[in-house]
């Protein structure tokens, strides 16, 4: 770190103001999508379904970012991607109809998903094996909060002074894009101890990680679109409702994410993600049989809780990982999550037309394949020994 920066301009303190702004887009636009596409511009199962492949096609083409570094540093591309966000979120409300609510979400996406491949590359470089599980719960704790701040304001301004969405929309875009220019500004260039390729890296060593990835990003379809959807197209639930339920989601991930990563140190990644697999199995399960509404929600919680046990593939893969291949592998695997969620929403959404269950009965399938995959992480991985099968 440069000697002329001040001591609070370190690297983590930009993980944790950037990890901050991107809630306030993309919680809000999340929190309302479902109301917002059913009220104004009339979305069915299909709409949705097509509009979250859509939302997922920047994460399919995140191996890019490995391209764009050859032009621009990894540091400042997170910041550029967050004013993508905030602008893409902040233009939703403006255009409430099919095409428009698909343009402004491949927009606010690509944003979001080249932050979160560079934040993920970041964290990894600059955050000692040591501390990174710990950290990366942090920073899900400190997003947490943000989404928080969120929920609340979306409830007040829904059920005591009647926003209409597009100022809403507005407001919480505006905040990210205000956050991203202030980290710009009062931030300098921190280097990196290793320099990273800048091609695309695919290593046969890493293959257990790649199909891990591929399978959590089918896990997190069906939890972002077809389980919100459930809530409101089943249940009825009203955007208060929603926002509400998120905000006990975030209220819980302030509350334990920063304690799971320390158990994920402690017990390993292979431990964490035998647990999060069983979990989502009967998580899946119940929401394929679920008649009550209040119960519903809570394997919705149960199910966002989960998430922050995901931890685990990042650790894992920072201790298996050569430091040269952090930022393209980063890209890389970004591409191979969204294989599945460009693919998944659209299938899945025409499912959902003929048995809504079925969706999540196919998910329970698929947890109980990723469980199996799970197995074949080492109690402690490292270089050279990646899975239980390296010699």
């Amino acid at each position: 770190m440069p000697s002329s920066t001040k001591p609070w301009q370190r690297p983590e303190l930009l993980l944790f103001l950037m990890a901050f702004a991107v809630p306030l887009s993309f919680a809000a636009w999340q929190a309302l999508l479902n109301n917002f596409a059913i009220e104004r511009a009339a979305f069915t199962g299909k709409e949705m379904g097509i509009l979250q492949s859509l939302r997922e096609v920047p994460g399919f083409l995140a191996f890019g970012v490995v391209f764009l570094l050859l032009i621009v540093r990894e540091q400042s591309l997170a910041i550029i991607s967050l004013l993508l966000l905030g602008l893409g979120t902040a233009l939703t409300g403006f255009f409430p109809s099919v095409v428009g609510l698909y343009l402004t979400t491949v927009l606010m996406s690509i944003g979001f998903h080249y932050y979160e491949t560079i934040q993920t590359s970041l964290t990894q470089q600059w955050i000692p094996k040591g501390q990174a599980a710990e950290i990366f719960g942090r920073l899900i704790a400190v997003g947490s909060l943000a989404a928080i701040i969120v929920f609340v304001l979306i409830w007040a301004g829904t059920n005591l002074f009647e926003i209409d969405y597009r100022w809403l929309y507005l407001g919480f875009g505006g905040m990210t894009m205000g956050i991203a220019l202030t980290a710009w500004i009062l931030f300098p260039q921190f280097p990196q101890q290793t320099a990273q390729h800048k091609h695309m890296v695919l290593r046969s060593r890493y293959w257990l990680y790649y199909a891990l990835v591929f399978m959590s990003g089918a896990r997190r379809q069906i939890f972002m679109v077809f389980a919100g959807f459930l809530m409101v197209e089943k249940f009825g639930y009203s955007v208060s409702n929603i926002a509400l339920l998120f905000l006990v989601n975030a209220s819980f991930n302030v509350l334990f994410a920063r304690k799971i990563g320390r158990l994920i140190a402690r017990f390993g990644e292979r431990n964490a993600l035998l647990l999060e697999y069983t979990g989502l199995i009967i998580v899946f399960l119940g929401y394929a049989l679920v008649e009550i509404a209040w119960i519903g929600a809570g394997l919705y919680i149960l199910d966002h809780l989960f998430f922050a046990l995901s931890i685990s593939l990042k650790t894992y893969f920072q201790k298996i990982a050569a430091p040269e291949d952090i930022a393209s592998t980063a890209g890389v695997s970004f591409t191979i999550n969204h294989i599945a969620a460009v693919c998944l929403p659209v299938i899945f959404g025409l499912i959902w037309l003929n048995s809504p269950s079925l969706v999540f009965v196919i998910g329970a399938v698929m947890a109980g394949g990723s469980f199996s995959l799970s197995l074949l992480i080492p109690r402690h991985p490292e270089q050279g020994r990646e899975t239980c099968l390296s010699r």
